[in-house]
Formats: structure tokens, sequence, C-alpha cells
């Protein structure tokens, strides 16, 4: 008995010393392979919370310091979207959205155990572009010929996002980690409409809006390297 107790209590003690050199890695390359997370608003999406799934999407850079790291974060997305605008009943809306950022960090972790919790905070740039049509379900502006409508809406600002995860290492090289996040998008916003029945017929709407977004689930995989003296 007190042999099996020893050799428990030295494999955890020689674990937590190995999980320990982690740490000792100048960075690291990482992927978000799976995404579940908020987009921001196109037009008056009235399904504005909706949320879409997204693979291999989003990278990390990160350059260690023991516990604290700084992190560069790109990504960019493109989705099919179609949706209601304004109301269930007032227009449908179809086409293309990009989304493109890229934010700078830093990264506090918690310990150097097998199980690392932390926090990060990434400020940074953030462009989404839609491109498609609005088609009118009014019955009289249909009868007239005014129902299909070209769409083009830009939002480009600046974005504040604060961040909780958890980190596991099988193996010294080698991290899993799952986070969440909120994100706050402030951004400058171009509505552009034209009406494909006369395309002297346009209209544009210009305006700068505040949203929050939320990223409840990020799942991912970060490799390690360059080994400190």
């Amino acid at each position: 008995m007190k042999k099996t107790l020893l050799i428990i209590i030295f494999t955890l003690v020689s674990s937590w010393a190995y999980c320990q050199n982690n740490g000792d890695f100048k960075y690291s390359i990482g992927v978000r392979a799976y995404n579940y997370l908020q987009m921001p608003n196109v037009l008056s999406q009235s399904n504005n919370d909706k949320y879409i799934t997204s693979y291999l999407s989003s990278y990390i850079v990160k350059f260690n310091d023991n516990l604290f790291s700084y992190r560069i974060n790109g990504s960019y997305l493109k989705e099919d979207l179609k949706f209601s605008n304004n109301c269930e009943t007032c227009d449908i809306v179809d086409g293309k959205m990009k989304d493109f950022s890229f934010k700078v960090g830093f990264e506090k972790n918690f310990n150097y155990s097998v199980i690392q919790p932390y926090v990060a905070l990434d400020l940074g740039y953030r462009s989404n572009k839609f491109k498609g049509s609005s088609n009118d379900l009014n019955e009289q502006r249909i009868a007239i010929e005014e129902s299909h409508t070209n769409i083009n809406a830009t939002k480009e600002g600046f974005t504040v996002t604060p961040t909780i995860g958890i980190k596991i290492n099988p193996t010294k090289q080698l991290s899993v980690f799952a986070e969440s996040n909120l994100e706050f998008f402030y951004a400058y916003e171009r509505q552009e409409r034209i009406v494909s029945s006369d395309p002297n017929n346009r209209s544009l709407r210009k305006l700068n809006k505040g949203e929050y977004l939320i990223n409840p689930v990020a799942l991912g995989i970060q490799f390690h390297f360059g080994a400190k003296n």
C-alpha cells in the first residue's frame, strides 16, 4: 500500500514538474478549429441574435513570457447570408458576407499545470462587407416593379475583446484550448441601395454604430516552439 502511494505521489510530482516546461517556449502558433459566434448586424437585420458556425477561420500567434503572452489574432470568414430586414414580413435579403479582423493583445495564464485557466484582452480592427439583393414582400411595391434592390453594406471599425479560456497540455509542445469572448465593435457603416429596374434610383446612408457580439464557444489547438535557454 505504501509503495503504491509513493508511486502515485511521485507520478503527480513528475507531472507537475513536466508541465511547468510549457512556459519555457518562446512562441506558439494556433488555430481555432471550431467557432460558434455572432456576426455584425447587416442593415436592420431582424434576427440579429443568430449564430453561425465556422471551421479553421481564425489563427493566433503568441510570444510567451512565462505566465504572460502577447497575442496576434487574425480571422477571415466568407458566408452566404439570408435574413429578414426590418421585420419578418418586410424585406428578404440574400447575398454574401465577408468578414475580416486583425487584433493584438495579451494573455495571462494562472499556472503551469496540465489544466491552465487564462484571461485575455485583444484590441483591433474589423471589416464586415455584405453584397446582395433585397426583395420587398409588400404587394403594392411588387406591382410597380420596385421590389428588387441591390445592396452594398460595409462596416469598418475597432474592436475590444475580453476573453476567458482554459488550456489542456497533453504534451510540452501541444495544447488544446476552449475559450469564450464578448466583443465590442464600434464601426463606421455605409449602406447603399440601388433599385434594379432604375439604376439612377439609389440611396446612400452613413452612420456610426456600436454593437456587442458574443462568441460563446471556440475550440482550437496550439503548437509551442523555441525552447528557452
